[in-house]
């Protein structure tokens, strides 16, 4: 449908005001809330995750287009709450306890939510006993933990045994990530994946929730 792939467009581009239009246009126009969220928005952003990953755009042009995303759902939010469109998942995420660095767990949460997931964004310097308290109150299938120095990453494993102690941890799959951290560190502390940028997290985070991976 052309006013799909209008949508799409705009939020590659990172139209954040043509964006919600188009979106409100496509409603009047009587196109389910459902369709243009899986055919235009997770769509844009499946693409621009693509392209992320090839190294064909970067962070700057990611962040407009997930702030286009964030723009055209808010008008969907509403009616898909209202039709009983749940999220595909949910996943928790945070910047690991004694690290103030968001700009890459942001992208993820931006990416993640662009997957269809909803995501609990706990923000920087979370305490494993934080994370832990998340898992109870919001049943997440995911845990995602993100660290930028390398004197934060050991937390990424106290909160992995945090979780086990309070038997929590089967209960969640864990994704870490992060400039310094690395698959063979990520199989050290026994997480369940981990994830070299943002496309990547989403990827996998959906693969989790779907049960596939």
């Amino acid at each position: 449908m052309e006013i799909l792939n209008e949508i799409s467009q705009l939020i590659q581009k990172g139209n954040a005001k043509l964006a919600p239009e188009k979106v409100k246009e496509a409603l009047s126009s009587g196109i389910s809330a459902e369709t243009i969220l899986n055919d235009a928005l997770i769509q844009a952003m499946s693409v621009v995750g693509e392209k992320f990953k090839n190294n064909e755009i970067y962070v700057p042009e990611v962040l407009i287009a997930a702030r286009a995303m964030k723009a055209a759902l808010e008008v969907l939010k509403p009616i898909l709450t209202e039709t009983g469109v749940k999220p595909i998942g949910k996943v928790v995420i945070g910047t690991v306890k004694g690290d103030l660095h968001d700009i890459g767990k942001n992208l993820v949460a931006m990416m993640m939510t662009g997957a269809g997931l909803e995501v609990i964004d706990l923000g920087v310097d979370v305490a494993p006993e934080k994370f832990c308290e998340a898992v109870k109150n919001h049943s997440p299938q995911v845990v995602a933990m993100s660290a930028l120095l390398t004197t934060t990453m050991p937390n990424m494993k106290t909160t992995i045994e945090k979780l086990q102690e309070q038997g929590l941890r089967d209960k969640v799959k864990v994704i870490v990530g992060g400039a310094p951290v690395t698959e063979s560190f990520a199989n050290s502390i026994g997480a369940d994946g981990y994830a070299p940028d943002a496309a990547s997290a989403a990827e996998l985070a959906k693969k989790f929730v779907q049960g596939v991976a």
